[in-house]
């Protein structure tokens, strides 16, 4: 999330010295682009940019005719300039709106040049990011705004449609789509609390031991809850198609509490980190005890892919390989 934040930072600082930039959203794709819906970038009047909207070649050309677009728009009166419109990029050769890549797959960018006018705004857009009020940002051609959070009238992360060839409606909920729940806050959590803070989660944070260092430390986790005891655990945790959760605790009495606690709720991914025969001893003992085997082979164990990892880096990038293994599998 903070490179989103650091994005709409982009904007305004230009925006407030009455520099008008381009934003570029990729609002829909398909098959393989490498652009995906919700990518941004932001071109400056002074040729800086920040944020990608797929890379290569195609993301070249696109900068360069933002570039353009700035320059043109800067020397006519804003009613006669460039406002917004949509480009088609599609990833093969010798076709029509060709991207210049060959990768296969389609997306359309969404340009809408942003003014002073809009100042108001794309700092809304910053507070909103910074306090996780998910407020949601509307473009068309004509309007560029920021709604209160519950005020739509979808429920949707994202909704896109067209309306002709040069008339569109876009909205998208500000902040991350999805949830990483991670409780217990060593040195592992840590590692996987800065690896996955640049990514689209929000990461909650839950240990039983406020004097610990590692917690003291943790700079990338979004909230950090102490609790008195993991009993009270799934008060905290809901069920949900966004929801993530990573188990490493101290040890195996409080991964057992945890998971006895959870495995009731449907999460997208449920991951527990111990050693094969630890995991398997427990794994047991919870399906003697009449847990669903069905449910407990939901539980990712032993945690992360096998990559042989022994350090809580090497351990954090096995765990978010995982994740975002399971997060792409639709």
């Amino acid at each position: 999330m903070q490179k989103e934040i650091e994005l709409w930072q982009f904007i305004a600082e230009r925006l407030g010295k009455e520099q008008n930039v381009m934003l570029l959203v990729v609002a829909e794709s398909s098959g393989s682009s490498p652009g995906r819906p919700t990518y941004k970038m932001a071109v400056g009047e002074d040729g800086e940019l920040i944020g990608s909207i797929g890379g290569g070649v195609m993301e070249v050309n696109l900068v360069e005719q933002s570039r353009e677009i700035l320059r043109k728009s800067s020397n006519v009166c804003k009613d006669e300039s460039f406002s917004a419109g949509l480009k088609l990029q599609v990833h093969k050769k010798n076709v029509p709106d060709s991207s210049g890549m060959i990768c296969s797959g389609k997306q359309t960018v969404i340009f809408k040049v942003l003014t002073s006018h809009d100042l108001d705004s794309v700092k809304l857009a910053v507070d909103s990011l910074t306090t996780l009020r998910r407020d949601t940002i509307t473009i068309t051609p004509e309007t560029f705004g920021i709604s209160p959070s519950g005020s739509e009238t979808t429920g949707e992360d994202l909704t896109f449609g067209t309306i002709s060839d040069i008339d569109f409606i876009y909205r998208e909920k500000l902040g991350p789509k999805n949830d990483l729940f991670i409780i217990g806050g060593g040195h592992c959590a840590l590692s996987l609390s800065e690896l996955m803070s640049k990514m689209d989660f929000h990461i909650s944070l839950f240990d039983d031991r406020p004097e610990l260092n590692t917690i003291e430390k943790n700079r990338f986790a979004d909230t950090i809850r102490i609790v008195d005891s993991y009993d009270s655990i799934d008060s905290f945790i809901p069920s949900a198609t966004n929801a993530y959760v990573v188990v490493m605790t101290l040890g195996y009495k409080s991964d057992e509490t945890v998971i006895r606690k959870l495995l009731g709720k449907e999460f997208k991914y449920f991951g527990v980190l111990g050693s094969k025969a630890k995991m398997a001893t427990l794994m047991k003992a919870l399906k003697d005890e009449g847990f669903p085997a069905e449910s407990l082979a939901h539980i990712h164990t032993p945690i992360g892919l096998s990559i042989n990892s022994r350090t809580p880096e090497e351990i954090a990038v096995s765990i978010a390989a995982e994740i975002i293994t399971v997060k792409n599998s639709d």
